[in-house]
């Protein structure tokens, strides 16, 4: 006897998709709060969890003292210095702000280009003739624009009091990470797994390994040398010493390294007449420039074999639209998709015909089909 099949209840799935997705919806609005400061947090963990587990094997197996060790150097290598970059940078940069927004930025006169032998003649006389010839209407009409980037930008660094909230909420996040680390892999493997089989559970160890690849082979090799070539322009007496670190750090972060902070930095010094500090400011740069390539294989093996604009566009859209903390998480997640992405595209051989026998293919095709 054949058993009829029983209709599909068409409201039910209704009301239970509905229904998962309300609780779905819910659950995101009321931990939103905490979800940057968990990225975060993930990200310096996982990045970190060889260090921890060193410790530990160091601390006659306790995992509990490593964690307060790990902690605390969180808060001294990185929340303190991040948190005093920034809380200086927003006291420092009130001048700057009312220089660009005020009606008394001109281009300037460049009248050291005549001591430049052979062209600085004629180098002078082209930047007058640009300047008669309409430059300080085009600055009048970049002005307004200037100064609200440079608003905006300081805007973002402003707020400090939510920025100490998610290095707090990092740091919390980061101890109950490192206490139970292999059971939340574990979970997320589970997950994964049940979601996509072994393709979900690579995806999850392929994510892990492209954070560790940004956090360590980017992030940290930018803050390295952003912070020392901030010192070394502070030592040297250049004013606005925070701003330019900060410049420099981001000017890293895009994989520009710090120099083109810090020659503009080291000529000022030459054309004013302090020549000693320009040459300890020269040799300082020659150390800094090159630190990235003694870091970054001491920090990771394998490099950050990441596409340049897929880390400056990290680093201008997470900044855009998480603030500070975007510097760090933008690049991870756009690390992280590309990655998943790269993989999933070599699961399939790459086309070998060639595009004129493509063509013809598709031709024949259409032809059939009429």
């Amino acid at each position: 006897m054949v058993k009829l099949r029983q209709p599909m209840d068409v409201p039910q799935i209704l009301l239970s998709v509905l229904f998962l997705s309300v609780m779905i919806i819910a659950c995101v609005w009321i931990v939103q709060p905490f979800i940057l400061g968990f990225a975060w947090a993930g990200t310096v963990v996982i990045a970190t969890w060889p260090l921890m587990l060193r410790l530990q094997q160091i601390l006659w197996g306790r995992r509990s003292l490593a964690v307060l060790v790990m902690t605390l150097l969180l808060i001294l290598l990185l929340v303190i210095p991040v948190a005093l970059l920034v809380n200086s940078l927003v006291d420092n940069s009130a001048p700057l702000v009312h220089w660009l927004s005020s009606g008394q930025m001109t281009l300037p006169d460049l009248a050291w280009l005549n001591s430049v032998p052979m062209v600085g003649a004629k180098l002078y006389a082209g930047w007058h003739n640009l300047v008669d010839s309409g430059g300080s209407a085009i600055m009048a009409k970049l002005r307004p624009y200037i100064g609200t980037t440079t608003t905006w930008f300081i805007g973002q660094a402003a707020h400090i009091g939510r920025f100490m909230m998610h290095c707090a909420l990092m740091l919390l996040f980061a101890a109950l990470l490192y206490w139970r680390g292999e059971r939340v892999a574990q979970g997320f493997r589970h997950f994964a797994t049940r979601l996509a089989s072994s393709r979900g559970d690579a995806a999850v160890v392929l994510a892990a390994q492209a954070i560790r690849a940004v956090a360590l082979g980017v992030v940290v090799t930018a803050l390295v040398q952003g912070i020392l070539g901030g010192i070394g322009i502070a030592i040297a007496g250049i004013q606005y010493a925070t701003i330019l670190t900060v410049v420099m750090v981001l000017s890293c972060l895009v994989q520009l390294g710090p120099l083109p902070v810090l020659i503009p930095c080291i000529i000022w010094l030459y054309w004013s007449g302090d020549t000693t500090w320009g040459t300890v400011l020269l040799v300082w740069s020659c150390v800094v420039g090159t630190l990235d390539n003694v870091i970054r294989p001491v920090l990771i093996r394998m490099g950050a074999d990441l596409p340049m604009v897929l880390i400056l566009s990290g680093v201008i859209g997470g900044l855009i639209a998480f603030g500070m903390i975007g510097l760090f998480i933008g690049p991870v997640v756009l690390a992280v998709s590309w990655r998943l992405f790269y993989a999933w595209v070599q699961e399939s051989p790459a086309p070998h015909k060639p595009v004129d026998e493509v063509i013809e293919n598709v031709a024949d095709e259409q032809q059939a089909a009429k």
